[in-house]
């Protein structure tokens, strides 16, 4: 049976902490909304503009993927395992952060703001070793088509590797395209979030900084209405 929850961009939970401005689409740190947990296995969409010069200093994780998509502007990271290195726009982090590890992450630059989209995914196997990567995805190479950021460690398609059985697709779609897209499990479903523009999906329409997850459902239709940049999140829905 077909399942559908709509995010709109102005229900986020928002914190503007000065020198970090961040919507939740789930509950997170002091915004905490019952209703908003998770969407299977996807635990967090963060959507942070950090300013010139600030940043998230040394904290730990454990058990959780970690994925940072920077939209604009450059985003410092290092991290307990020897990790120091700059994450660029058209970049894309994974940090499997297993048994656990620490972190810090500022923006890069001191005159200009980062705006970062970060994602936390349960992992499926627990306390393993901790592991990084990071990798450019030219925008040419998902225009009009599905580009795969993130894909299981077991799985032959592109992308960075997570320990989950989920999948990320970013695609540019100019106003009137479309892509299909083929649940990989019947029983993962697909949380879409539109970057910029808007989107027709499963019947619903989402615009700037929606987001729409449905499960019960294998296939899908994504029309772009306008110009469109939009995040795939294809997840198990059974955690």
């Amino acid at each position: 049976m077909e399942n559908v929850v709509l995010h709109k961009s102005e229900s986020r939970g928002h914190v503007n902490h000065g020198w970090l401005d961040t919507y939740h689409s789930f509950s997170f740190a002091s915004w905490h909304n019952t209703e908003r947990i998770h969407f299977g296995a996807l635990r967090v969409l963060n959507d942070d503009l950090v300013k010139g010069g600030y940043g998230f200093g040394k904290h730990p994780h454990d058990n959780m993927e970690i994925i940072t998509v920077v939209l604009k502007g450059a985003l410092e990271h290092e991290d307990s395992m020897g990790h120091k290195q700059a994450i660029h726009d058209n970049e894309v982090q994974v940090m499997s952060a297993g048994s656990g590890l620490l972190h810090s992450e500022y923006n890069h630059n001191k005159d200009e703001d980062v705006n970062l989209l970060q994602i936390w995914i349960f992992s499926e196997k627990q306390n393993i070793e901790p592991r990084y990567d990071q990798r450019v995805f030219e925008e040419k190479d998902r225009l009009n088509k599905l580009q795969v950021l993130v894909a299981p460690m077991d799985s032959n398609d592109e992308g960075l590797k997570i320990n989950q059985n989920a999948w990320i697709y970013r695609t540019s779609l100019k106003k009137g395209k479309a892509v299909d897209l083929q649940l990989h499990q019947a029983q993962n479903g697909l949380y879409s979030f539109v970057i910029e523009g808007a989107v027709a999906i499963s019947g619903t329409t989402t615009g700037r900084r929606d987001a729409v997850g449905i499960s019960g459902k294998e296939h899908f239709e994504i029309v772009a209405n306008e110009d469109s940049d939009l995040l795939l999140i294809e997840v198990p829905m059974e955690i």
